[in-house]
């Protein structure tokens, strides 16, 4: 491991670490209104949400490097506290790139990035149409983080009324990921899109009380062919399977061909149990897992 000291590295040069390091990280697509009615379209990916009841996003926007003056999205929300806050989907990364230009006050990155801008319904800033998430904001408090250049603003906002495409519901009514298709930011150049393959689910804990990875057997955990993530799915179960399954299983002709074939060679049973294991876990088995393991304990 190489480490950095803050004071060692200059403000950009430590901002690209930490950019480049925590990510994906969500993007807030965001328009505020002046008090001349000017309005401002601006994305920032020091974004998140940190509070369902009341529901509270915040972001960040950054005093400027180069120069130390502040973006006009934080004048803004000074100005008038209140914001419209977009999820971005694959479909407008580029048209959000491009609105991301620091162009001059009073410019509308509404139309220079080719959005339709519409009414909003408690808010004075209008939303994106072609958003399919937008969140209606009051904001509550700025809290400066810092004075010098590179130091982030804390916009609290809470989200007044949300509108959804239906397109991106599922059967339950719930945003279904794979409609979302959202973007994300990383260090650079680079952002990463949440579809195909780089999607997957895990079961919460929150379910069962897993028995945790310090239970399982020994000559499981400490296996050179099961993975962390393995370990972890194998100790997200709430109980081993009982012993009379256990036997019922070893008697499958499947296990009882690799026992015979290993029967002098018990290191070699022991990894083929747990590559055979391993399948079964990647096939999203733990069951069928945990009933091939338990063969060599």
């Amino acid at each position: 491991m190489k480490t950095f000291y803050p004071k060692d590295l200059s403000t950009l040069e430590f901002y690209g670490l930490l950019q480049g390091a925590v990510a994906p990280r969500p993007i807030a697509f965001v328009s505020t209104i002046d008090g001349n009615g000017s309005v401002n379209l601006s994305p920032f990916s020091f974004f998140n949400l940190v509070s369902s009841q009341p529901p509270i996003l915040i972001f960040s926007p950054l005093r400027r490097m180069r120069d130390n003056t502040t973006k006009h999205t934080l004048e803004n929300v000074l100005e008038v506290p209140e914001a419209v806050i977009h999820i971005v989907h694959f479909g407008m990364v580029e048209q959000m790139s491009l609105a991301s230009t620091e162009y001059e006050k009073g410019v509308n990155e509404f139309e220079k990035a080719g959005f339709t801008a519409i009414a909003s319904r408690e808010v004075k800033p209008p939303r994106i149409k072609e958003a399919h998430v937008a969140f209606e904001c009051k904001v509550t408090e700025v809290k400066p983080l810092g004075e010098s250049g590179g130091a982030g603003n804390l916009v609290i906002c809470e989200v007044l009324v949300a509108h959804v495409n239906e397109g991106i519901l599922d059967e339950a009514g719930v945003i279904d990921p794979r409609k979302l298709d959202a973007v994300a930011r990383l260090g650079g150049d680079w952002y990463s899109r949440a579809s195909g393959s780089s999607l997957f689910q895990i079961p919460k804990p929150l379910r069962t009380m897993g028995m945790g990875i310090d239970r399982i057997p020994e000559g499981v955990r400490n296996s050179t062919i099961l993975s962390g993530n393995n370990l972890g799915r194998l100790g997200n179960v709430a109980a081993f399977p009982s012993d009379a399954v256990v036997a019922e299983f070893g008697q499958s002709p499947e296990i009882q061909e690799m026992k015979i074939r290993f029967q002098n060679d018990p290191d070699s049973l022991i990894d083929h149990l747990h590559l055979l294991a391993k399948e079964a876990l990647d096939e999203d088995d733990v069951e069928r897992a945990w009933l091939i393991l338990l063969q060599g304990v």
